[in-house]
């Protein structure tokens, strides 16, 4: 499948000046297939070390980090002459080797020309330590599940996403490609981003054998909680993890760690969440009461709401009929609106240029206003209003705007795209390209507080 990562991977591979490069990202979200078909793709030949199916490469790094001394082992073993410039040196699940995972230091530092690019299951875990990873001396790739313009690409609706990108202004976008875009989206929304779910949906059409994919994700999320977290936070791991629907549920999204188990504190619960945070299956909005930039220095750490990684995937864990797709827009007012803020969430935290430290979002001192998400578009702090139905009325983006006085203010719901003076409405199929459309309005160029 194509991914827009891959452009990324393109650039590094032809950057004059390079570091190893090192893919970070939740389990099953297409680490391995981007590298090794990066590799097919764009060099001669590719060496690949896994460190979970084969742990006794770790002894090629026990008593030396020098490239000089492991790159001849790497060949013998892999029956491949290792050459910079030809060859892609691939270390998979290296956060099974510490050592390794310190070894790109040095690759970086004695061996530069040579493409090193590594990858790992909960890789996030070791970057969050101290000392645990080559600081500087390597180019950090995200990797998010699919997101809706990926899904088009995937489903052949490339032209359909060729035509969101390339809109030439905010006027109505053609009421067929409207109503074909929204059926897609709801489809999106049940089969969500992870790539085996999405590959399942092309090749097999099933909805249900989708569901059977994300069950087995889900299973296997579960079974990391107690082969790879402390084993105090187990317990605790399950209890966060299979409350986030509860929560998005609810007419206020805040996540209150007092309401997950009777007598449950935050600190007894924070590391499990962190645990989560890190392993990146869910993203964290905080809330935000005093806009100013940087936003994350305005954020508060103690008030946020927890979204999971993909929208699919919460689907199955709410237990979400597949049926739902077909029955006119009720998915998008499903759990009070959860899968439209869901959704919002996960294509925001995937864009390029995507809020430093997490999603943000803004609520007035007093509690009674809130606006769903705060984005930058070119250092600019927009107001994001995310609504499920038609309904486009929002009493807490009016509050917004009328104490801060925005140059512009984005609203993305199930209507056409329409611009009504400082005011977007963005169709939810098109917030992928939210930045670009807010452009289109020419109105950023004032400074916004």
């Amino acid at each position: 499948m194509k991914r827009d990562v891959y452009k990324t991977l393109l650039e590094w591979r032809n950057a004059l000046s390079r570091k190893p490069l090192l893919m970070n990202g939740a389990r099953q979200t297409g680490k391995t297939w981007l590298l090794k078909e990066f590799g097919r793709q764009e060099f001669r030949q590719v060496v690949y070390c896994n460190f979970e199916e084969e742990p006794l490469l770790e002894d090629f790094f026990q008593r030396t980090l020098k490239p000089a001394d492991i790159i001849p082992k790497l060949a013998i073993h892999a029956g491949i002459d290792i050459r910079p410039g030809e060859t892609l040196l691939i270390f998979d699940e290296i956060q099974m080797s510490n050592n390794a995972l310190n070894s790109l230091k040095y690759f970086c530092e004695e061996i530069p020309g040579l493409h090193v690019a590594a990858a790992g299951s909960l890789l996030g875990l070791k970057l969050s330590k101290p000392r645990s990873f080559p600081v500087g001396k390597v180019t950090l790739v995200d990797v998010f599940p699919m997101t809706f313009l990926e899904f088009l690409d995937a489903v052949g609706e490339s032209r359909l996403r060729m035509m969101l990108e390339s809109l030439p202004s905010l006027d109505s976008i053609p009421e067929l490609f409207h109503g074909k875009l929204t059926d897609l989206l709801k489809v999106y929304c049940v089969v969500g981003g992870m790539p085996e779910a999405l590959d399942t949906y092309v090749r097999e059409q099933s909805l249900e054998q989708v569901r059977a994919v994300q069950r087995n994700i889900l299973n296997t999320c579960a079974l990391d909680f107690a082969k790879h977290a402390p084993k105090e936070d187990v317990p605790r791991l399950g209890i966060v993890w299979d409350s986030v629907p509860t929560y998005l549920a609810r007419e206020n999204k805040k996540f209150i760690f007092s309401a997950l188990a009777k007598g449950a504190r935050s600190r007894e619960y924070e590391s499990a969440l962190q645990w989560l945070t890190d392993a990146n299956l869910i993203h964290r909005s905080y809330a935000v009461e005093h806009v100013q930039l940087p936003i994350a220095g305005a954020a508060d750490r103690n008030a946020f709401k927890v979204f999971l990684l993909d929208v699919g995937l919460l689907a199955a864990q709410a237990r979400i009929p597949v049926e739902a797709v077909v029955r006119g827009d009720e998915l998008f007012s499903t759990y009070r609106g959860a899968f439209v803020e869901n959704y919002v969430a996960q294509q925001l935290a995937a864009r390029p240029g995507a809020e430093a430290g997490g999603l943000y979002y803004w609520r007035s001192e007093s509690r009674k206003a809130e606006v769903d998400f705060l984005v930058s578009v070119r250092g600019l702090i927009l107001p994001l209003e995310a609504k499920a139905g038609v309904n486009s009325k929002s009493k807490s983006l009016g509050v917004y705007r009328a104490r801060f006085n925005p140059k512009l203010a984005l609203r993305t719901t199930l209507l056409n795209l329409k611009q009504q003076d400082a005011l977007v409405n963005i169709p939810l199929y098109a917030i992928g390209v939210m930045p670009r459309l807010a452009e289109l309005t020419g109105l950023l160029q004032s400074i916004h507080p």
